[in-house]
Order: structure tokens, then C-alpha cells, then sequence
């Protein structure tokens, strides 16, 4: 260690919010260069070098083979996608001298597709598997969480390429196992949970979340074996209910009803139901958002959610996928002039509206477009805006009174709504996305020409799955998951160094005898050997627990009664033994805690 590229911190850096962040940071594993972007230390690259041996080795063991692309590529392929400008401004885009596109890659199907199509023409060519370990680039709006949301990252992205597709659920099955292979060998525990195909495309997709309470992901999960991302969740819809005999609707001044709240409090005072006390489930709130599609378009839409619920901006955004979603601005509202903000209704919306028509190609116009939750289902029946200043319209039934353009996954899920499978109440956590597989289908070799002659001579479109892991993000989670208010604790197999011999005391045996086991354990483990001069017992003793090599040997002041020290960075425990049989004490330890 004294000629070791390293220097640890004892203060958490200003930025870092979460463990992980703070703790690679101080103990000298990456630096940060820029917001989401870090320079990888001697430590840190080789944690991300053993993460990515795994990786290889469990693909390679699937029938995958490696490849590596650039990650400058031109502007054509992306064009031809359509995703030079579904990226919007996420992607990182750049020219050449001679003023020539270019972008930093954010995902490489595009360069896989044509890879094989250059080569490749016969159904006997496949299937195929391919893999890279990329460095990819995307513009985060807000990076954060050191290396979990970073603008550069380290990604193994896969592709399988079959004829038809039954091929492609094989290749998709084998692909599955083989990730749940690579989080058991990595000690990382993952949650298997549908997830939305979004901007990638393609019919099947589940992501692998890490469950940790800093996760970005929300995800729901049943006792009956049911899990889910939060934004794939599927509101299961209620029956629809009779019309007929429901009472008419009618128009309340609700003058100061500002909230959810106040109005049901008020309703209850000025027109009790019937039956029950009206609830906050009985209103129906419309929320104005407006999308930016691609070319910068802007449309203004309603969406209307049980009042007890809120907006989850996550499924809405996978809901509108491709556009940007953000609630819509006083500007935005000022576009529609028959709209009455606090008290937008349903009878100036969508179908209802009586500005709505048709343009020269059957689309409608003249409204604002108008989708509604899946529970708001005909014959239920709603406390909603009068779209007068200060006026609600009481009982107003879906399908009587007013109709929608169609329904969006926009509500937030909570806990105890009933699983899509019919598996029991959902629960609730959250997780660091590690992993995510999809089915792509034709999307790609569609729009790329990729074809080959099936066994009658006939082009036929291939079809593709997409498999990727995010690796530094991997390492970022094992780092959340292997740590203690003193500094990191990683596993055997995964740390830098399997033992870390510390040289304690003053007395030139002391160095002498930890120099000589540093020699004769290194035939055997990785060593890490604190060898520093002038530097306190108390100093190394920290800078070894944050550091969190899985084995720590101290030569100290007990050697003079012929003693050293063993300690488990895991399970915190500590062991004198004799410095005769501490390599043999140590070997056994470490084949013990690898057979565990």
C-alpha cells in the first residue's frame, strides 16, 4: 500500500446521498469526473473486472459469443429506427470535422441487426447469439446515486437472432437462466418482475431488481408468486355497473373545495348520498399533462384518476412512451380556453366536447384528448368538475353522461390492490434495476432489411431478443448490499483482494513477519499488503474496514508472544492464532466461507 494508487477519505463527499456513493468514493474505488460520470481506480477496476468474468463466463456457457463495437456511431442506422429522434435528449449527439452526425451509443441494436446482416443469409446461420461488454452513454437529466444513474456506464447487452418465433422463446429461456445464474454466482439477491418493453419495442420484457430501499424502480409483488415493475402493473378493471335508475347529475356551488378533501367533506354537507357517506374513491380527479413527441410537437391531454390516488409520473411516462410527459404549464393551458383550471370537467373533454371533430384522415380534433383509469368503468358514478368557476357536477355515470378516448395506466399502485393473476393483495418495494430481457421481435430486422432464406428459398424476417445487464450499476448494488456504517464488507470471488495484511506496531519484526506471509499466501490469494511506514494502528485498522477486503491478517504487537490476528470483514468475527498456523487457519476459513 505505500506504492499503491490509492488515498482514502474520512469525509463522505458533498454530492453522495447514498451508501454506495459515499463508501467507493472514500475508499478510493472511483473518482468523479463530472455530474454521472466517474474515473474507475486500481480497486474499482478490478471489483468491475471479476463482476464482468462472471458475466463472460455464464454467456459464453449459454452459446453467446462475444464481440465489441465502437461506441462512436453514425447518424444512419438510428435514422432508419426512428430513434435518432425518439431519444430526444437522452442521446448524446456530436459531428465530425466535416459535419458528418454522429452519436455516443446509448445501445448498440442497431449495430448487431446489421452485423448480421452483412454476414449472415441462410436460416442454417442461426440461431444466433451475440454479446459485447460496452461502454454506453446517455444524457441523464439528473444523474445521481454515483454509478446507479450515471451519463457513462459499463453495460452487457446481448442479442439473439432466430428465424421463427418459437426460436426466439428458447433463446429468450436460455438467456433468463443464464442471468439468474450470474446474480446467484454474484451473491446479488433480484426480483424476476414483468416490466414494459418502452422505447426498446417488442412483446415480453422482465427486469431483474435488486430489492433496496434506494432503488429508483418501484415493484409490486404477491404471495402468490406474482411480481411486477410498478409502470407493468395491469389495473385489474370492475365490472361495469347498471345505469338505469342511477340519479341525474346535478351542479353544486363548491365554492373554497380546493382539495380532495375539503370537496368530500362538502359533499357530504350539501347532497349526502343515498347509501353511504361520499368517499375520496367517489371523485373523479382530471389532471392536465401535456407530451413532447419527437420534433418537439406539444399535446395537451386529460387524465382522469380516482380521487384517491395520485399520478405515478413513472407509468404515465412508460404509458405515453415515446413522448415526454410533464404537467401541463399555465401556457399549455392557456391553448384551451374552454377549460376551467380546478374545475375541469368531463363535458368539455374528449368525445364529450361539443368543439369535436374529425380532420381529412378520420382523427379527432378540436379537444383535448381524454383517457381515463381503468376503474372508471360504465355505470359508476362520480363527484367531477363543473368546469364553472367554483362548481362541481354531482353524479355524473360514466357512459350515461360522459366517454373517454380510451384508458391509461397512470394511477399510482398501492398496497393491498389485487394482483393482475388473481394471486392475492400486492405488495409494495423498491429495487435497483440490474438486468432487463425483452423479446424485441421483427421491430429491428424490419427496419434494417435483415432477412434469410428459410429452408423454400424465401426471405423471411429474422426475429430478435435483447438481453442486457448494467455492470457498474451491478457493482453499485453489491456495494449497497455489502457494507456497514464502517466501509465496504465484499464477498470472496468479488473483492479486489481476497486478504489484507496489516502491519501494526513499530518493531521491524513485525514488518519482517507480515512481508513474509504477504510472499506465501500470494502464491495462493490475492494480496493486499499494508506495508506503510509512520502510519497508526488506528489508521490502518479503519482504512481496512472501509476498504472491506473479505479477510484481514494483522501482525502487531501480539507477535512477540508468537500470535496474529484473523478477522471476517463479513461476519465480524476475530481469531487469534499462531503465526505458524495462521496460512492454514486462513485457508481454511476462506474454503469454508467459499463452500458457504
Amino acid at each position: 500500500m505505500s506504492s499503491y494508487f490509492l488515498r482514502t477519505l474520512r469525509e463522505d463527499p458533498a454530492d453522495a446521498e447514498v451508501a454506495s456513493h459515499k463508501l467507493l468514493v472514500r475508499a478510493g474505488y472511483i473518482r468523479r469526473v463530472a455530474p454521472g460520470v466517474y474515473s474507475w481506480l486500481p480497486l474499482g477496476l478490478r471489483v468491475l473486472r471479476k463482476i464482468e468474468q462472471v458475466v463472460r463466463e455464464e454467456m459464453d456457457a449459454s452459446g453467446a459469443q462475444e464481440v465489441l463495437f465502437p461506441a462512436l456511431l453514425p447518424r444512419e442506422p438510428y435514422e432508419k429506427t426512428n430513434r435518432w429522434e425518439e431519444y430526444g435528449p437522452n442521446l448524446f449527439r456530436l459531428q465530425d470535422r466535416k459535419g458528418g452526425d454522429y452519436l455516443l451509443a446509448p445501445t448498440h441494436e442497431e449495430m448487431f441487426t446489421l452485423l448480421v446482416k452483412d454476414l449472415y443469409s441462410s436460416y442454417k446461420d442461426l440461431p444466433l447469439s451475440l454479446y459485447q461488454i460496452q461502454t454506453k452513454y446517455r444524457d441523464e437529466a439528473r444523474p445521481r446515486a454515483g454509478l446507479i444513474r450515471g451519463r457513462e456506464f459499463v453495460m452487457k447487452d446481448a442479442y439473439s437472432f432466430d428465424l421463427a418465433d418459437s426460436g426466439l422463446d428458447d433463446s429468450y429461456a436460455v438467456m433468463r437462466a443464464a442471468y439468474s445464474r450470474i446474480f446467484e454466482r454474484l451473491g446479488l439477491e433480484v426480483a424476476i418482475c414483468r416490466a414494459m418493453a418502452g422505447p426498446m419495442g417488442g412483446s415480453r420484457s422482465e427486469e431483474f431488481l435488486h430489492p433496496c430501499a434506494i432503488g429508483e424502480d418501484t415493484f409490486v409483488r404477491s404471495a402468490g408468486g406474482y411480481s411486477a415493475n410498478a409502470e407493468a402493473v395491469k389495473t385489474v378493471v370492475p365490472d361495469s355497473l347498471p345505469i338505469e335508475g342511477q340519479p341525474l347529475p346535478q351542479d353544486y356551488p363548491t365554492p373554497g373545495a380546493k382539495t380532495i378533501a375539503s370537496l368530500v367533506e362538502m359533499a357530504n354537507e350539501i347532497a349526502p348520498r343515498e347509501d353511504r357517506p361520499w368517499e375520496a374513491g367517489d371523485t373523479l380527479k382530471n389532471v392536465m399533462v401535456t407530451l413532447t413527441w419527437a420534433g418537439g410537437e406539444r399535446e395537451v391531454i386529460c387524465v382522469g384518476i380516482p380521487g384517491d390516488r395520485e399520478i405515478d409520473m413513472k407509468r404515465l411516462e412508460a404509458s405515453v412512451s415515446p413522448a415526454e410527459v410533464e404537467m401541463a404549464s399555465p401556457e399549455d393551458l392557456a391553448r384551451h380556453p374552454e377549460l376551467v383550471p380546478g374545475y375541469i370537467g368531463p363535458q368539455v373533454l374528449g368525445p364529450n366536447s361539443p368543439n369535436r371533430s374529425v380532420d381529412d384522415n378520420g382523427e379527432p380534433i378540436g379537444s383535448v384528448r381524454y383517457l381515463l383509469d381503468p376503474r372508471v368503468v360504465d355505470g359508476t358514478r362520480w363527484i367531477t368538475g363543473g368546469n364553472k368557476d367554483g362548481v362541481h357536477t354531482f353524479n355524473m355515470v360514466k357512459g350515461r353522461d360522459f366517454e373517454a378516448d380510451g384508458t391509461i395506466e397512470a394511477a399510482e399502485i398501492r398496497v393491498g390492490d389485487p394482483a393482475p393473476d388473481g394471486s392475492g393483495p400486492l405488495e409494495l418495494a423498491r429495487g435497483i434495476e440490474v438486468g432487463h430481457i425483452f423479446q424485441l421481435g421483427r421491430k429491428y430486422a424490419q427496419a434494417l432489411d435483415l432477412k434469410v432464406l428459410d429452408e423454400n428459398g424465401k426471405a423471411q424476417v429474422v426475429t430478435m431478443g435483447s438481453y442486457g445487464i448494467g455492470i457498474s450499476r451491478v457493482l453499485a448494488a453489491l456495494a449497497e448490499q455489502n457494507c456497514d456504517d464502517k466501509g465496504l464488507k465484499w464477498p470472496l470471488g468479488l473483492a479486489p483482494y481476497d486478504i489484507h495484511i496489516l502491519a501494526t506496531g513499530k518493531d521491524q519484526e513485525v514488518f519482517e513477519k507480515a512481508e513474509e506471509l504477504t510472499t506465501e499466501l500470494s502464491a495462493s490469494y490475492d494480496v493486499l499488503y499494508d506495508d506503510r511506514l509512520k502510519v497508526s494502528a488506528g489508521v490502518k485498522f479503519a482504512d481496512s474496514e472501509l476498504l472491506g477486503m473479505p479477510f484481514v491478517l494483522v501482525v502487531g504487537r501480539g507477535l512477540k508472544d508468537g500470535k496474529v490476528e484473523i478477522r471476517n470483514r463479513q461476519t465480524g468475527e476475530k481469531r487469534e492464532v499462531e503465526v505458524a498456523s495462521a496460512v492454514s487457519e486462513l485457508t481454511t476459513m476462506i474454503n469454508d466461507s467459499r463452500k458457504a
